[in-house]
């Protein structure tokens, strides 16, 4: 397990968007491997889900070739039921990829809380946005 490295991502479960504030992203500890902004009025369903975990196979394949080539990267994300559903396991189980399963109940353990959001604070503090497009080209 030395050369494996975890992927977590954080994503909304599934609910109605009502503006296009929210962010599916996806980090390991060197940092973004793949982040999407869900559109708006998108509902984040299995479905969606599935689309978005398969970019971001061929992120890490480009990103991390190493992992990818070993197969030797974790994923993780939480309960939400976009990511428990079983068109979404079968798909990480057919492409041999190691889940970390997240503990039922464990919103605090996001790592998205500890390793994300301190990071985005320090590039973001002081700064201010006039609108969502510049939000996106600061990140």
């Amino acid at each position: 397990m030395e050369d494996c490295q975890f992927l977590t991502t954080k994503i909304i479960p599934s609910v109605q968007i009502k503006s296009q504030k929210n962010v599916a992203d996806f980090f390991d500890m060197r940092g973004f491997v793949h982040y999407e902004f869900v559109p708006t009025g998108q509902t984040v369903n299995q479905i969606y889900h599935l689309e978005v975990v398969e970019r971001l196979c061929e992120k890490v394949r480009r990103k991390r070739p190493k992992l990818f080539a070993n197969n030797s990267w974790i994923f993780h994300h939480d309960n939400a039921p976009a990511h428990a559903a079983l068109s979404v396991r079968e798909f990480l189980a057919t492409k041999q990829i190691t889940v970390l399963e997240h503990p039922a109940y464990s919103p605090d353990l996001a790592p998205s809380d500890f390793f994300l959001f301190p990071k985005i604070k320090e590039i973001l503090k002081g700064r201010h946005f006039d609108d969502i497009r510049s939000n996106r080209r600061q990140l």
